[in-house]
Formats: C-alpha cells, structure tokens, sequence
C-alpha cells in the first residue's frame, strides 16, 4: 500500500516505496484509518544484504505495507540501477512524525522493544513530548518464548493504534511477521535503537552530518565496535554494481534479438 502515484524499487530483491516523508505519513494515516492493521520496514543496505541469505526476513520485507529507504545506500542503488529513489526516507525521523501524528489524531501507541530501563525512559520522554495519553503501553524487548502470550495479549488489551518494535534486525522484522495476525487491527514498525536515542541514551549525529549523508560514519567513530557491522557496506556495493552490470548486458542481447 504504498502513497498514491508511487512505485516500488528494487533493490538486490527488496521491494521500496519510492515516496517522501510526507507521503510515507500519509500511507501510516490511510492504514491506521482503514483499521486492518499493516506492516512498516526500513530497509538499510544492511538489512537488504541480510535478507539475501535469510527467507523469513525477505518474505517479511515483501510482504509489508510500507518499506522506506532508511539508508542513503538504497538511494544511491536505485539510481545507479535505473530507478532512482525519491531520496532517504530515516526511520527514527519517520518514527517521530508518527508520534505527531498520534498526538494529533488521538492515536494510541504502544512501545515494545529495548532494555528495561530504555523503554521505561523512551515511554516517559514521549508522554511529556506528545501528551500523557499517547502510550497506551509499553514492555522492553528481552521477551522469552513462554512470555510471548502475555505480551500479545498485554497488547490486544491496550488496544493501540499503532506498535513501534525496537529489538533490532532482523529480530524485530521477524517478531513482527510471526505475530502480525495475532495483531491485525494494529499498524507494526520496526524501529531498531530509536528508543535509546528519543530517551538520551545514544546521541543522534549533528544536522550537519544528516545533511552531509554521513549519520552512519558519524554513529562508527562514536561507536567503533559497529566497524563489523559496517563491513556489509563495500559488499552491497559490489552486489549493486554486479546487478547494473547484469541488467546492461541483459539489454544488450535483447536489442540484438530486435534487430
């Protein structure tokens, strides 16, 4: 369900909705007014590397309602592979647009996901931001399999509008696609550390560096330990220049056949 006039984007085999922030807001307001629940993504050329050797994340990626592109990776992909992308859609700068949304519209929210005190802190700080009613509820992410009944139906009672899973990825792409039935009046989207930023645990990057399209070198030397995780990046590359090369050639041998 993407916003009216877009279209997806493929990006090494995940879909991504080529829309704005405003659009992405808009398409969060129309499922959340339909009432039959939905699914948000933000693909990253991390998660897209990770969906490339894991079925369940990809079939997760595919089959949401919403992807944005949340890194500046997937923009430059689309447009070395011909279909260019809007530009980056972030998902903690979309995840704070829906808490206005909430705020304006009555929405209910609901926080799963994080340390026990980070979700504590993240509920407290969105109260006193977005209106003491805002979150319904709230419950940190190191769930075992016996307490998953309880949290779903902890969530069911509290009956919000909107569940924002912050447990990383692919952990929370998964939660949030094995219990998607279980809550399917509700709106899931995955968040990934967005609650230790919104409660001053981990500082976001300077507008400059957001600017600049530099938030992921900007989080790599405040925290050197994600130079691992980092790594992904020059394969993403490779695999995005094999694919253009693969569709040149492609072309090629097709406008031969036509002549």
């Amino acid at each position: 369900m993407a916003a009216e006039g877009s279209l997806r984007v493929d990006v090494l085999g995940v879909p991504v909705d080529n829309v704005t922030m405003d659009q992405a807001v808009e398409v969060v307001d129309r499922l959340v007014r339909a009432g039959a629940g939905g699914l948000v993504v933000t693909p990253n050329p991390e998660m897209v590397m990770a969906a490339r050797r894991d079925p369940e994340l990809l079939a997760v990626l595919r089959e949401a309602d919403l992807a944005v592109p949340d890194g500046v990776g997937l923009v430059w992909a689309s447009r070395l592979l011909g279909r260019p992308l809007a530009g980056r859609v972030a998902g903690y700068d979309l995840f704070l647009r829906l808490l206005e949304l909430a705020a304006r519209r009555d929405y209910r929210v609901y926080l799963l996901g994080g340390a026990p005190e980070v979700a504590a802190a993240a509920e407290s700080r969105i109260r006193k931001t977005y209106g003491a009613t805002t979150v319904v509820g709230f419950r940190h992410g190191y769930l075992t399999a016996g307490e998953l009944p309880a949290v779903l139906d902890a969530i069911r009672a509290a009956g919000p509008h909107l569940v924002f899973v912050g447990m990383g990825s692919p952990r929370q792409e998964r939660w949030m696609g094995r219990n998607r039935s279980a809550l399917a009046k509700m709106v899931l989207m995955g968040v990934g550390g967005s609650f230790d930023v919104i409660a001053g645990r981990v500082a976001r990057a300077p507008e400059g560096w957001q600017r600049a399209n530099l938030e992921w070198l900007y989080r790599l030397v405040r925290e050197p330990r994600r130079l691992r995780r980092q790594l992904v990046l020059p394969r993403f590359a490779a695999a995005v220049l094999l694919a253009r090369l693969g569709r040149r050639r492609a072309g090629r041998k097709e406008a031969q056949g036509h002549r």
